[in-house]
């Protein structure tokens, strides 16, 4: 039997850069790869203020405007033997968003959709990149997925 675990949350940031909607992806330290905004639940979080400290803390953007993604990362962790599954936010942020990296990343980067799809490794990122344009950049979503941070 393999356990399955959700501790974590993830988030996909978009900005508008010179009228063109851009997906936020950032290089790791810790493996070198390209990735989202992501990270650990902590004790009396629930997981939409999670992703707002981590975002708060890896990029410096103040979330104002933040949807549940309606999509769970998914992925098979081989050194816990375990199905790690990762609910995923999607924050809208003004144009021409300003970024302030922490230590945990080396470099960012505001992509289309195809670029950001060319920089990351694993198919479910693209996989997810795909399903959040869809939702989210080539249509509106649902006031329902809205998440009420007030």
């Amino acid at each position: 039997m393999l356990p399955i675990r959700c501790k974590a949350v993830s988030g996909v940031a978009l900005t508008t850069v010179d009228g063109e909607t851009k997906l936020l992806v950032m290089k790791r330290v810790k493996g070198g790869f390209w990735c989202h905004v992501a990270g650990t639940v902590e004790a009396g979080e629930t997981g939409w203020q999670t992703i707002i400290r981590e975002f708060g803390e890896e990029t410096g953007i103040r979330v104002t405007e933040l949807y549940n993604g309606q999509y769970l990362e998914q992925f098979y962790e081989a050194s816990l033997n375990t199905i790690e599954m990762v609910p995923v936010f999607v924050v809208y942020c003004p144009p021409n968003q300003a970024v302030a990296l922490n230590d945990e990343h080396t470099d960012y980067r505001w992509c289309s959709l195809a670029e950001a799809k060319a920089l990351v490794n694993f198919p479910g990122q693209q996989a997810l990149y795909d399903h959040i344009w869809h939702h989210f950049v080539d249509n509106a979503p649902s006031h329902l997925m809205r998440v009420d941070i007030c």
